[in-house]
């Protein structure tokens, strides 16, 4: 058996026994068939497997490359598959699918396809020149099909149609040292290290704006932490091990020196928070990579498991003058994102919102972007297709606010319904009556 996810295994980046691990994995999916449903890659496979009549073995290798194509790594095979590790078959779909961009890379691909890796990964980069001239950025980037959007998936393979957010005027950090106000903290009540990640830092801010207000509110003291950059997602989903591994690394190094400081971390973006949980324990293997995952919460899940804790004196504040102006609404929609469901932490935004006796209504369909994969311009038709059934149950819910705790899958349904969602923890600070709440 040649089932292996560690890319230091010498047998990881070899073609012959990545084949007889893809003939492997794609006969036992072949005969369980549970996840039918959960992407377009499953039903594809099945398909080419029947009209072999069951022979895993006569799929081509361009039948493959439609399987591997076709997954977005939305991880819900991790809540689903009953046969992941730690099970004797050692079924771990996402990260053979990974191994598979990974062997790709080392093939060679494409000067176009290494483009596209290059402009999606290179975040902070990009992040850092978008925001110091974020109005003509916006205005270039910010209409779908425009003439600059034309150019960019010409040459950068960014898909022309896809909606894509905006650049803010201020990072994240750039508020959090100079731009807030300071806030005195009772002692006792808690420290986190707040890990911005590039779509807080660059695109979000009023995000990471929310979840300070709300923890200060509730006593727990606020850091960053220093020599952080984006999470490695995008190298890793397009099969950049060396470079991802690099990240992993660096922040594995920085965010150790904040735990043994005495402070949690918090990541706002399912995504990166699953990196840090999930990834970086095996990319970058040890003991501080292992602490680094097991003190990682994302916000709500923070704030609720202390609050649950019978022997965690913390309690949340259940005061909420925005619930009686108005600011916040009696019910809302909320958008289960897929990541966040993979790291199987139960809806804790939901369970928040639900303190402040906001009641929730779920959805929980993909949003076709996971990761970077939705933003290719070669997947923005099969992403529409996937988000469509999201935009449906978005409408159907009937609720004029809709929120969610990812910012790729806000971006979707925002495109897909019209409708610009808001993170809990923006809801959150409205309900507390702090700060802005993400008026913006």
């Amino acid at each position: 058996m040649t089932a292996t996810y560690d890319p230091t295994d010498p047998k990881y980046f070899d073609p012959a026994a990545l084949r007889q691990e893809l003939d492997r994995v794609f006969d036992l999916c072949h005969g369980c068939r549970l996840c039918f449903n959960l992407c377009p890659s499953f039903p594809t496979m099945f398909n080419f497997i029947d009209a072999n009549d069951g022979n895993v073995s006569a799929l081509t290798d361009a039948q493959h490359d439609q399987v591997v194509d076709e997954c977005y790594q939305c991880k819900l095979c991790y809540v689903k598959c009953p046969y992941v590790p730690p099970h004797e078959w050692e079924l771990d779909f996402p990260r053979l699918m990974s191994r598979v961009h990974a062997v790709r890379q080392k093939q060679g691909v494409g000067v176009k396809e290494q483009l596209t890796d290059q402009f999606l990964a290179r975040t902070d980069v990009l992040g850092r020149a978008s925001v110091a001239a974020a109005p003509v950025v916006n205005w270039a980037t910010g209409t779908p099909g425009s003439w600059p959007r034309r150019i960019m998936e010409k040459t950068v393979g960014l898909a022309s149609e896809r909606l894509l957010p905006p650049y803010a005027k201020q990072r994240f950090t750039t508020w959090f040292t100079r731009g807030r106000r300071p806030t005195a903290v009772p002692k006792g009540g808690g420290s986190v290290s707040v890990f911005p990640t590039c779509f807080v830092e660059y695109m979000e801010p009023d995000v990471g704006r929310a979840i300070v207000e709300v923890y200060e509110h509730n006593g727990v003291e606020c850091g960053l932490p220093e020599g952080t950059r984006c999470c490695g997602a995008p190298w890793l989903h397009s099969g950049h091990v060396d470079e991802f591994v690099k990240a992993a690394r660096r922040n594995v190094a920085a965010l150790a020196a904040e735990v043994r400081a005495g402070r949690d971390v918090v990541v706002a973006q399912p995504t990166c928070a699953y990196v840090v949980k999930r990834d970086y324990p095996i990319y970058a293997e040890g003991p501080d990579a292992d602490l680094v995952a097991s003190h990682t919460y994302d916000p709500a899940e923070y704030l609720m498991r202390r609050h649950r804790d019978a022997q965690d004196p913390f309690t949340l504040q259940d005061e909420f003058p925005g619930r009686d102006d108005g600011s916040v609404p009696d019910a809302v929609t909320y958008h289960v994102a897929c990541h966040l469901q993979a790291q199987n932490v139960g809806l804790r935004s939901r369970d928040l919102l639900k303190t402040a006796g906001v009641k929730c209504t779920l959805v929980q369909r993909c949003s076709g972007i996971d990761g970077t994969w939705g933003y290719r311009a070669e997947n923005y038709e099969l992403a529409r297709e996937v988000a469509a059934p999201l935009g449906r149950e978005v409408e159907a819910a009937g609720n004029e606010v809709v929120c969610g705790d990812c910012h790729l899958a806000n971006g979707s349904i925002l495109q897909e319904t019209g409708m610009q969602p808001v993170h809990p923890l923006q809801l959150m600070a409205r309900a507390y009556g702090v700060g802005g709440g993400g008026d913006e």
